[in-house]
Parts: structure tokens; C-alpha cells; sequence
């Protein structure tokens, strides 16, 4: 394969991880319209947040473990058709269980579409540069998380809240289709593995750990961000111009987070995260005690998004270490390590900031992001000791 056509297929993986994010986090922006679209409550829709993040969690490691004996080929194609079909639902739904449904049809491959996608970098762009590439599509992906939401509102408000469902359609297609094209149909990781092979990567004691941190540490943050839409305009008084220059400014923030992971990640490795979460267990807890008082709540919400995503491509290349050292048949199933472990922070610390919405209210969530923050900090160090007794 060329050179350029290899740079054109990261660009094309690149663009998958932000299709895929605009698919899952297009409901964030779009919150308040669907709730008033199908009488149903804030905490209702958050379902559609946490059934995504939770379907994709079981179905990821599944399909891995469950589909060793095809080709990466084959499951890119099969997976980018389920992916698609999904977002065709959403577009056209008119009714709330729908819409539920293609969450969950969407979910169930999304993970396993992007753990296939990553499994091509390191032939593509060698293994020095392999940290960078990982962290380029998953910065891409948190782009996504924001620009969807600030302009699915955007749209939402202009035309209805399916237009944004159609755009989001489109450019899974796009991307897609382009993939299928342009991708390797053979490659190093062809090589059939089988379900023992692969889960007993499950059994590494810091491959374990790392997905907990995950847990918590994503949880920590989307106990506030899950409904950060209502946020701005109840608690802070924004209306709808002023909420989407905030979470494309949040957009920016993750951006820049992904990129900060990677250089962390080459410098301190896991050893970053020790830091890290204490200071942002600080900016959310200080978020809940500035309430709506601006622009100091302003200022705290962009630098719990520069924070978002420190946790990543450290505890990713642990993954991917590990397998490629000790289990080098299941390299697939570490890179679906990583959205599986995601999606169920996603769930649990949406889940949790619906109770407090239902609850306490909206202005609680960054004390209890806090606590959770604290719990991955104290986790890392347990993943730190269990790596170095493993060697």
C-alpha cells in the first residue's frame, strides 16, 4: 500500500471516530426538544444516553471474543451496515421506543466497528507512532461528543429535532462507505483466534483494574455532563446561542484533552492519572460550590473538559501493551477494551446524575463527580502496583 493511501486511511479512521461520537452523543444536545417531542421526563431521555452506553459495553467484548475465526474485513463491512441501519431508525422514529431501539442497534456495534478500525494503525502508521494515531481518532471522537451537540441544538431549534437525526444518518454513510473502499482487505491481525485465546487476556489483574478506573473516571464527569444541556439553560440562564458557544468551546477543551493524554501518556504513562484525577475531583466539586455564579461556573465547566480525557490513551496503551506482550491474539479485544469500559462510566455516571436531577438537582452532581473522581485516583495506584508484580 502507498504511502498516501496509507495516510488517507487513518484520515478515514479518523472520521469514523467522529461519526461514531456524532451517533451516540447527538441525543445530549437535542435533550430538552425530545423530552417536549414525546411528553416524557429529562431523567426518560437520559435512557437514551445510558441504554446506548450500556448495550455497546455487553455487545463490544461479545463480538469480540465471539467472532475471532472472520477476517477484519468482513466485520467492518458487516458492522458498518448494522451501524447505519441503526441511524436510518433514529432518523425516521416517531415514537420514543424507537428511537430507544436504534440506540440499542446503534450501540451494539459502534464499539466493535472502532475496536476493528484501530486494530489497522499500527500496520498503517508503524509502532512508534501508534500512541499518536490512537489518541488523533479518540480526540476526534470527543470532538464529536461536543459539535454534535451544540449543533444538533442549533438544527433541533431551526428545523426539528430529526434533521439533526438525518446529518448524523448521512455522515455515517459517508464514512462508511468510504472505509469499505479504501481499507485493507487483508492484514496482520487476520490470524484466527479463539475465544480462549483472547478472554484470557480478561484474566491480566491490571486489564481489570484499568476498565474499573474507566468506569469511575468517566462516571465522575458525565454525572454532570449527561444533562450538561439542561445545565446551561436552567441553572445558568443561557439561551440557545449562548449554550452552543459553550459546548463548542467544551469541544475544544476535550480536543485538547486527547492530545494532552498522548503526551502524557509518552512522558508519565499511567503515573499521570495520580494527579490528574485529584485535580479534577477539585474543579468538580468546585463547580457545585460556585452554583450558577458566573463567569467563574463558565471557567470550571471548561476545565472539567480540559480534564475529560486524560485518563485515555494512558490506560489504552496499557491495554494494548499488555496484550501485544503476553496475549497476541486478543490485540482486538484490547482495543474493544477501551469503549466497553467507556460506555459503562457513561451509563453509571449518567444514571447517578439522573437520580441527582430527580433528586437533589443539577447543582449536587459535580460533589458526587468528585467522590467518583477520587475513587479512579485511588485505583490507578492499585493498577500501578498489580502491572509492576506482573512485570
Amino acid at each position: 500500500m502507498s504511502r498516501n493511501r496509507k495516510l488517507l486511511c487513518v484520515g478515514l479512521l479518523v472520521l469514523l471516530g467522529f461519526s461514531l461520537g456524532c451517533s451516540e452523543f447527538v441525543v445530549i444536545g437535542i435533550e430538552p426538544e425530545l423530552a417536549a417531542a414525546f411528553d416524557v421526563s429529562l431523567a426518560r431521555v437520559g435512557q437514551l444516553i445510558s441504554s446506548f452506553a450500556l448495550t455497546y459495553a455487553v455487545a463490544t467484548p461479545v463480538l469480540a471474543l465471539s467472532t475471532g475465526r472472520f477476517r477484519r474485513y468482513q466485520l467492518l463491512v458487516g458492522y458498518s451496515a448494522l451501524f447505519c441501519a441503526g441511524n436510518l431508525v433514529a432518523a425516521v422514529a416517531t415514537a420514543f421506543d424507537v428511537l430507544l431501539v436504534s440506540r440499542v442497534i446503534i450501540g451494539s456495534v459502534s464499539g466493535a466497528l472502532l475496536a476493528v478500525g484501530v486494530t489497522y494503525l499500527p500496520e498503517l502508521v508503524g509502532p512508534r507512532r501508534v500512541s499518536l494515531a490512537i489518541s488523533v481518532v479518540y480526540a476526534a471522537f470527543s470532538v464529536a461528543m461536543v459539535i454534535s451537540t451544540s449543533l444538533a441544538k442549533i438544527v433541533a431549534d431551526a428545523l426539528d429535532w430529526h434533521a439533526a437525526m438525518v446529518a448524523t444518518l448521512v455522515l455515517a454513510v459517508v464514512t462508511c462507505l468510504l472505509l469499505v473502499a479504501m481499507l485493507p482487505r487483508e492484514g496482520a491481525t487476520d490470524a484466527p483466534a479463539t475465544v480462549r485465546e483472547q478472554a484470557v487476556l480478561l484474566c491480566e489483574p491490571a486489564i481489570l483494574c484499568g476498565m474499573v478506573i474507566f468506569v469511575f473516571g468517566v462516571g465522575s464527569v458525565y454525572t454532570f455532563y449527561g444533562y450538561i444541556t439542561p445545565y446551561l439553560e436552567q441553572v445558568l440562564g443561557m439561551d440557545t446561542a449562548a449554550a452552543s458557544a459553550t459546548l463548542m468551546g467544551y469541544g475544544a477543551m476535550t480536543l485538547a484533552s486527547n492530545l494532552i493524554a498522548g503526551w502524557l501518556d509518552a512522558r508519565f504513562g499511567m503515573r499521570a492519572e495520580l494527579v490528574t484525577f485529584p485535580v479534577q475531583a477539585l474543579l468538580l466539586a468546585a463547580l457545585s460550590l460556585v452554583g450558577p455564579t458566573m463567569p467563574w461556573a463558565l471557567v470550571l465547566i471548561m476545565a472539567v473538559g480540559l480534564s475529560m480525557y486524560l485518563l485515555s490513551v494512558p490506560i489504552i496503551s496499557m491495554f494494548m501493551r499488555i496484550a501485544t506482550e503476553r496475549h497476541p491474539k486478543a490485540l482486538t479485544l484490547a482495543s474493544s477494551i477501551e469503549p466497553m469500559a467507556f460506555n459503562v462510566g457513561i451509563a453509571f455516571g449518567t444514571a447517578v446524575g439522573g437520580v441527582v436531577v430527580s433528586g437533589p438537582g443539577m447543582g449536587v452532581s459535580g460533589y458526587v463527580g468528585a467522590v467518583f473522581s477520587l475513587v479512579a485516583c485511588a485505583l490507578v495506584a492499585l493498577t500501578l502496583r498489580v502491572d509492576r508484580r506482573r512485570g
